[in-house]
């Protein structure tokens, strides 16, 4: 492995090489200094300076003064030029012609500044960001300063999110598709529904910047994911001095809620440093039941349970790193960042079991006291070269990520006829299942404009990931602990992604396009021990391509036109291809499948944008090989069980509109709906399915502002019947509403909100398929009430200089609790 990535970076130093030594040979000798002053005479620090050719406008390069009013640019070409200053508050300034030759050394007369005493608080509104932006190739969702957003998880700010949906097992949806890759700071997370749940409910929304939904990706992106990529990225404060912000959250539903953070940046000179820490500490329950017809022989037996759970849940949250700009092109940045996660559930379940509905003929209970402990580090280095004004540049990446899990469960299981008599002897079962997990990725990227209308980028990624789980299962026997042979094994699993992508655009007057192409070389290797050491071993080696193409048409001022293409895949999940149990109760228990084949989606879609401000959208996309929960009875033992297979196909159709209104210049208005259409088909000797159904979902954010201060918001979502695989789902929407007041000169806010303030977001299901006749009733704890306060402080000046260096932490799809 590691021979593998060193001969990839010494490519990449080979290549980056020459190019760096290019652009030195050729560099420009001219340079340019000058002052900043405002209309006291007093220097203007932290402006921006902006060198532009005389002829066009055209900007060449920028800079910004520092404290003493000061700025230098160098290494300017020979032409005549202007220079524009420009910050917050004033009046811009653009100079007289200055005429740069080889060698000149020029000193500009002293720009001065007019105030803008009468227009600042106009220019503060503009900046404002809406809560809801659509650019031209995503969606973003600004809750940084949303009231709603105080104090929620993570995943309770997705549930909100245009588009996206999630279901009762925390399945995330977008336009109706399951097979979302979720990334934190542009790194990619392939996380179980499970794993990645208990990421996003122990992630505080307080720490949350913004959500971006890209639906479709272009090459240089991994190609994981058929519905599209939700970036969520985390706040990070890169202004001059020492910053920083404090958040404490109390709330309650039916239990108590509570979180709080702190977030620090002190920035000097050529050195940023952050971190950020936060904890969180909640009870939540869920409601369950389920109704179950099982036929045999002709004689029906009707199951209906009951489970009830109170989970306690903690996390803590840490992220510490550093920036360092080495000169004015290349910045190193080192970054450290970890949870650790606690959670205890109680579990009590009661099935009725009878003949007809009506008289109960037995009864068994199961109660289950688990313990969840969630550990995870990541670091990560990351270096950005930048060769020119143009925007040539070479970034890389190594990632270290290591998580420690241990699951443990305690089921007694008692069985009784239906006057309460003893139907069988109580049983007893333990399980524990300590996982370990290892990944390394490395990656580098390059951009190459070439002139002012094209560009050439081009990357490599390797990852490597290892997990080992040990389940083990004992059952009490005789007052002994006696090893389960059917449901203890030993699981080891390593998988290497080779990755190389190129994407090219060209841009004319009202014309943009980009192609790209991807290959990803996947080797992966599953091995499951029963207990006795017999070996079940599933390997795998593919190679697959990934096109993708992006037009972009202006029609006129008003309309343009956007049309795009991309194939994408999503692999199974870790635990999915693990052939181990996991038990409710003596009756249902969910199960792996390490015969599951990844799935391949090609995605169409089409655009329309009128005023820049409103959107159409219309998308097909085309799943086979689609990965699905698919319920299984075994009749004989009245047993039904959960597990994942592959379907044929799945036909996606989807149309998206975006509109925002601006009522009054107090209320404003953001609509997001999609209608769409799943379809699936499977014909298989035990499965045969095709079905689908129309279905549409939306939300509908309200701001409502008061004044400078106070401010209210509203949301509704709304998601209609569907059709998802073997499972029919029924309508499902909400309510919720929020107000926040800021004091202090602005540095601090009070933020109070009510999520579901009707209490009617729940799941309800169905499966008539088959032997298959069952119900299900879900009811989470959705209706809370949350009081938030944040306090910004430090230095309030604008950021001395800003750079993108990587950040984050990328982690592999791993199975967790939720």
């Amino acid at each position: 492995m590691k021979p593998i990535i060193y001969k990839i970076f010494a490519a990449i130093a080979l290549i980056a090489g020459p190019v760096l030594a290019k652009a030195q040979a050729v560099a420009p000798t001219g340079k340019v200094n000058g002052n900043v002053i405002n209309d006291q005479n007093k220097p203007v620090d932290f402006a921006t300076i902006t060198l532009l050719r005389a002829k066009d406008s055209t900007v060449v390069k920028s800079s910004l003064t520092n404290e003493a009013g000061h700025y230098t640019i160098e290494r300017i070409v020979n032409g005549t030029y202007l220079i524009k200053a420009t910050v917050v508050g004033y009046e811009k300034m653009v100079s007289a012609p200055v005429s740069i030759t080889a060698n000149s050394n020029i000193t500009v007369p002293a720009l001065q500044l007019r105030s803008l005493t009468k227009n600042l608080s106009a220019v503060n509104v503009v900046a404002t960001k809406p809560l809801i932006e659509r650019k031209i190739d995503r969606t973003v969702m600004n809750v940084e300063n949303s009231v709603l957003a105080a104090g929620n998880s993570a995943m309770e700010i997705l549930e909100r999110a245009p588009g996206v949906t999630v279901d009762k097992d925390d399945n995330i949806s977008l336009k109706g598709k399951q097979g979302v890759t979720v990334m934190i700071d542009n790194k990619l997370t392939y996380l179980s529904a499970a794993q990645l749940a208990t990421l996003l409910r122990s992630t505080d929304g307080n720490n949350i910047q913004s959500i971006e939904i890209i639906t479709n990706p272009s090459a240089k992106y991994d190609a994981a994911g058929n519905a599209g990529i939700i970036n969520i990225k985390m706040k990070k404060n890169r202004q001059a001095g020492t910053n920083g912000s404090f958040a404490a959250t109390g709330g309650y539903g039916h239990n108590h809620k509570a979180s709080t953070s702190l977030n620090l940046n002190h920035k000097e000179n050529n050195v940023n440093i952050f971190g950020n820490y936060s904890y969180n500490n909640n009870k939540r329950p869920q409601d369950i039941t389920l109704n179950r017809t099982i036929s045999n022989g002709g004689t029906n037996t009707f199951f209906n349970e009951r489970t009830d759970m109170l989970r306690e849940r903690s996390a803590h949250n840490y992220k510490a790193g550093a920036d360092w700009d080495i000169n004015k092109r290349n910045t190193l940045g080192i970054q450290v960042s970890g949870y650790n996660s606690a959670s205890d559930a109680s579990t009590f379940n009661n099935t009725l079991i009878s003949p007809d509905q009506i008289t109960n003929s037995a009864v068994t209970t199961t109660r289950n006291m688990a313990t969840d402990r969630y550990n995870n580090i990541t670091a990560n280095i990351n270096n950005r070269m930048v060769f020119d004004t143009l925007g040539k540049e070479l970034s890389m990446d190594a990632d270290y990520s290591y998580f420690w899990n241990r699951q443990t469960n305690n089921y007694t299981n008692n069985y009784f006829f239906a006057d309460g008599q003893t139907l069988r002897t109580q049983s007893l079962l333990r399980n524990s299942l300590p996982t370990k997990i290892d990944i390394v990725t490395y990656k580098a990227d390059y951009v190459n404009p070439i002139g002012k209308t094209m560009k050439l980028e081009a990357g490599l990624k390797v990852s490597y990931v290892g997990t080992n789980n040990d389940l083990r299962t004992d059952s009490l026997l005789n007052n002994n602990w006696v090893a389960d042979a059917g449901r203890t094994n030993l699981y080891k699993y390593t998988e290497n992604v080779n990755a190389a992508y190129f994407n090219f655009s060209k841009s004319w007057k009202k014309t943009s396009v980009q192609a790209g192409l991807r290959a990803e070389q996947t080797n992966s290797k599953g091995d499951s021990r029963d207990i006795k050491g017999v070996a079940s071993v599933n390997e795998r080696h593919y190679l697959s391509w990934f096109p993708s193409v992006f037009v972009n048409q202006e029609l006129s001022d008003n309309h343009t036109l956007g049309i795009n293409y991309s194939r994408r895949i999503d692999r199974p999940s870790y635990d999915d291809l693990n052939s181990f149990v996991q038990i409710l109760n003596a009756y249902t228990y969910q199960q792996g499948n390490p015969n599951l084949r990844p799935q391949f989606t090609n995605s169409y879609e089409l655009s329309y944008t009128f005023k820049k401000r409103y959107n159409l959208t219309l998308g097909y996309s085309r799943t086979t090989d689609v990965m699905v929960e698919v319920p299984k009875q075994i009749d004989a033992q009245k047993v039904t069980f959960i597990t994942r297979e592959n379907l044929a196909i799945q036909n996606s159709y989807n149309l998206n509109m975006n509109l925002p209104f601006t009522i009054a210049k107090w209320w404003s208005m953001n609509n997001n709906i999609t209608g769409f259409y799943l379809g699936f088909k499977a014909n298989s000797p035990d499965l045969q399915i095709n079905n689908g159904q129309y279905a549409a979902n939306g939300n509908s954010i309200n701001t409502f502002t008061v004044s400078k201060t106070l401010k209210f918001e509203g949301t509704f979502n709304y998601q209609s019947a569907l059709t998802y695989g073997l499972f029919h789902i029924r309508r499902n929407y909400g309510f919720d509403a929020g107000v926040s007041r800021s004091f202090a000169a602005k540095k601090a806010t009070l933020k109070f909100s009510v999520s579901d303030i009707f209490n009617t977001r729940q799941q309800y299901l169905t499966v008539r398929q088959g032997n298959l006749n069952f119900n299900v009733f879900q009811k989470n704890e959705t209706r809370v009430a949350r009081l938030t306060f944040t306090y910004n402080f430090g230095n309030a000046k604008i950021q001395s200089r800003r750079h993108n260096s990587a950040s984050g932490a990328e982690q592999g799809r791993v199975k967790g609790g939720n």
